[in-house]
């Protein structure tokens, strides 16, 4: 066994096993640990894979917890069923706006723009939905916390602790099973040199077109989460741009490209965000924005001093192996 599995299988454990000895304010904070490490790691399929930056990848978050909710709330369709529509819906989106950027040659921060300019117009839409709450937001039953309802996605704070640990450990295998497929190096060969690639034979359209759609539709997934775990969505919590921001922290800080990046930024960036919100309510000063303020002055020094991310780093320091196109990490 490598030592980077057994780095993998120690953290799973002590995941697993936090329940025991966690009480339920350090349980949740761990929620939303393993939240942004899977939205983070669908994010890093499409920037950290295939070298497409998205800034508006919250719009999928948006489509995906939208849609599961607001087929609950209103037809009754069970969780479990709704989401295969919240991943269509944003697998669509997503192709939607890969066609359009890619077909008239977008690229870029100009195609970063393109999603921000998709994840704004949503948002906007949304407000003034009545079906969907509009500004006032859509309200899902609480239901039976006691209980484990996997269909409805309806019971005990731990059935949701676990299955976003499910799905956490779900997407890391299915990236790790990506990265050493002909897709995955076909999405590296794009990453590094469009042109070359396209000299080479591959159809650049296409995989460009795979990684959003792919990516759009994990993340779909999270949306789901979201919806479910928390009980309410507001358009502009669904789709604001503050929560773009936090998507693509974790795998920026962590390791770009890296499957443990996501995880590892993750780790750092959301006990980081709580300290502050406790140390700032303890001073009483409760000026807004602080919170990104301090993900900004940790992403420069990321950026300063670890441009790789700090799992690169770590991984070179432990002496650890990398994979075969030399970026791309367990």
């Amino acid at each position: 066994m490598s030592r980077q599995a057994l780095a993998l299988g120690l953290l799973l454990a002590a995941f697993a096993l936090a329940p025991l000895v966690a009480g339920p304010y350090l349980l949740s904070v761990l929620v939303v640990v393993m939240y942004f490490a899977y939205v983070g790691q669908a994010w890093n399929i499409m920037m950290g894979f295939a070298g497409q930056l998205s800034l508006g990848h919250t719009l999928y978050v948006g489509l995906g917890a939208y849609t599961s909710a607001a087929l609950f709330v209103h037809l009754g369709v069970p969780a479990v069923f709704g989401l295969f529509a919240s991943v269509a819906v944003a697998a669509l989106a997503g192709g939607i706006i890969g066609s359009l950027g890619f077909r008239f040659g977008v690229k870029g921060v100009y195609f970063a723009l393109l999603t921000i300019a998709f994840a704004e117009f949503t948002r906007i839409s949304f407000e003034h939905i009545p079906g969907l709450g509009g500004p006032a937001g859509l309200f899902l039953p609480v239901g039976d916390r006691s209980g484990i309802d996997l269909i409805h996605l309806r019971g005990h704070p731990l059935m949701f602790y676990y299955l976003i640990l499910a799905m956490t450990v779900g997407i890391f295998l299915l990236c790790r099973r990506l990265v050493h497929s002909r897709l995955g190096y076909t999405w590296l060969a794009v990453r590094e040199d469009q042109e070359a690639a396209a000299a080479l034979g591959i159809n650049v359209f296409r995989a460009k077109l795979y990684a959003v759609m792919l990516s759009a539709g994990l993340t779909a997934l999270g949306g789901v989460f979201f919806a479910f775990y928390y009980n309410n969505l507001f358009p502009n919590q669904a789709f604001g741009m503050n929560r773009s921001i936090e998507i693509i922290l974790a795998p920026i800080v962590g390791g770009l490209g890296t499957l443990f990046g996501p995880i590892l930024g993750a780790l750092i960036l959301t006990p980081l965000g709580e300290l502050i919100t406790a140390v700032t309510e303890a001073m009483g000063f409760k000026a807004a924005g602080i919170k990104q303020l301090c993900y900004g002055l940790a992403l420069l020094a990321i950026v300063k001093f670890l441009p790789d991310g700090v799992w690169p780093w770590i991984r070179a320091r432990l002496g650890l192996e990398q994979d075969q196109d030399g970026k791309e990490g367990q």
